[in-house]
């Protein structure tokens, strides 16, 4: 057995033991508290031990300390706090500057896209207009200046031949006393044939049979009218034509009629065949009455 001295760990008293008391306990004899006996020195060099142990203490083992973990972490988090600010203020630097391209390539895109609709709208096949008329092919035959053979009127649009070109009424109308055939629905009455009846208003004419010989004393005035080498072309007639005119019933303006009229001329022209008149009202009368 070897002896040593520690220290009282409450008091700092130096107190004198054996190895063989070490974990034993024992009383200071200064500060009288309970103290348990450290284990002797592993060298005789040794002669102190630094402290013994107060009774019911443990011994506290080495922690690290929690505050530098902590420092570590909330540097962390701030590092990573102040790269995403930068990024975010990078962003919004970004869209600021080339605000202009960004914005003004969304609008473009959306015109293309309108314009892109617009052009399919317009590929859209229009309606299609209505196919022109076209006048059949006259016959000589049916150039007669004889009524009696002509009794039955056709029931077809009228047509014919109007000095050498064949001709069909596409509109008819009656105003101030003259009735008008006409080819063409719009613009100059320049291709047809104008029957004057003097002033006779529609109610005179509806419901009548007109029947003119080519030796009739009286005849109404009728023109022929064509072009010519793009010029406007008429040729009169005051008799010698003949002529079989049918009117019906007058309503809403309109009247129906049938015609068969074929004039003494060189070109052998005629008309044959239906039409629905239009009543027009009377142009007004000029000054002086003209």
């Amino acid at each position: 057995m070897s002896e040593f001295k520690y220290a009282c760990p409450v008091c700092g008293q130096h107190i004198s033991c054996d190895s063989s008391q070490a974990g034993a306990q024992m009383e200071c004899p200064t500060c009288f508290q309970k103290i348990t006996v450290p284990q002797a020195p592993s060298t005789d060099g040794q002669k102190f031990i630094i402290t013994g142990t107060k009774k019911g203490e443990r011994p506290v083992p080495t922690i690290p300390e929690a505050g530098s973990s902590s420092v570590l972490e909330k540097k962390s988090s701030l590092a990573v706090a102040l790269v995403l600010l930068v990024l975010i203020g990078m962003a919004v630097a970004a869209v600021f500057v080339f605000r202009g391209k960004i914005f003004k390539s969304t609008g473009t895109e959306t015109n293309q896209v309108a314009n892109a609709s617009g052009k399919e709208q317009a590929i859209k096949p229009a309606t299609p207009p209505k196919p022109a008329i076209i006048a059949p092919v006259a016959n000589d035959t049916n150039w007669m200046l004889n009524l009696a053979v002509m009794t039955n009127l056709p029931d077809s649009t009228a047509a014919g031949r109007i000095h050498g070109k064949d001709f069909i009424v596409e509109r008819a109308f009656l105003q101030n006393g003259t009735l008008t055939l006409r080819e063409g629905r719009s613009g100059p009455a320049d291709f047809g044939l104008q029957i004057n009846f003097g002033g006779a208003q529609p109610e005179a004419l509806a419901e009548k049979s007109i029947n003119v010989t080519t030796n009739a004393l009286m005849a109404a005035h009728v023109t022929l009218r064509w072009k010519d080498a793009e010029l406007d072309a008429r040729q009169g007639f005051d008799g010698a034509y003949a002529m079989r005119l049918q009117f019906g019933t007058l309503a809403n303006n309109r009247m129906p009629g049938k015609i068969y009229f074929c004039a003494p001329d060189e070109m052998k022209s005629y008309v044959a065949g239906t039409f629905n008149v239009e009543i027009r009202k009377p142009k007004p009368k000029t000054a002086g009455g003209k």
